[in-house]
């Protein structure tokens, strides 16, 4: 069956830098896109990043532009969420969200277009 599996998640300060990894594994990873998603504290399910099944193409939510960057292996089954310059609004459990259709891929999508997600993993920025 399909696992996701996030880690990574830690305390930092503001500044500082983190990286989560999702390993994936029961389905063919290459014919899919992967998004992290994240919860801040008595929030809701927000987007924020995006990459295409291929790997080439990426979208991120305006406030984390220049600061994050998702990437995947295609060949380890891994995507990758590397967040730099990290702010207090940074704190929340992160996800990683498999989309539910081969090959669908765009910016600010719908929570309805992922069909499996991992158990998350808890990000605090706080000095």
């Amino acid at each position: 069956q399909v696992q996701l599996v996030e880690s990574g998640g830690g305390l930092v300060e503001p500044g500082g830098s983190l990286r989560l990894s999702c390993a994936a594994s029961g389905f063919v990873f290459t014919d899919y896109a992967m998004s992290w998603v994240r919860q801040a504290p008595g929030k809701g399910l927000e987007w924020v990043a995006g990459v295409n099944n291929g790997g080439a193409n990426k979208y991120y939510v305006t406030f984390v532009k220049g600061r994050f960057t998702i990437s995947r292996d295609n060949v380890k089954n891994m995507v990758y969420l590397q967040m730099n310059n990290l702010k207090p609004s940074d704190t929340a459990v992160y996800y990683c969200a498999k989309w539910t259709t081969r090959g669908r891929f765009y910016s600010n999508p719908s929570l309805d277009e992922y069909d499996h997600w991992g158990h998350g993993t808890q990000v605090t920025v706080s000095s």
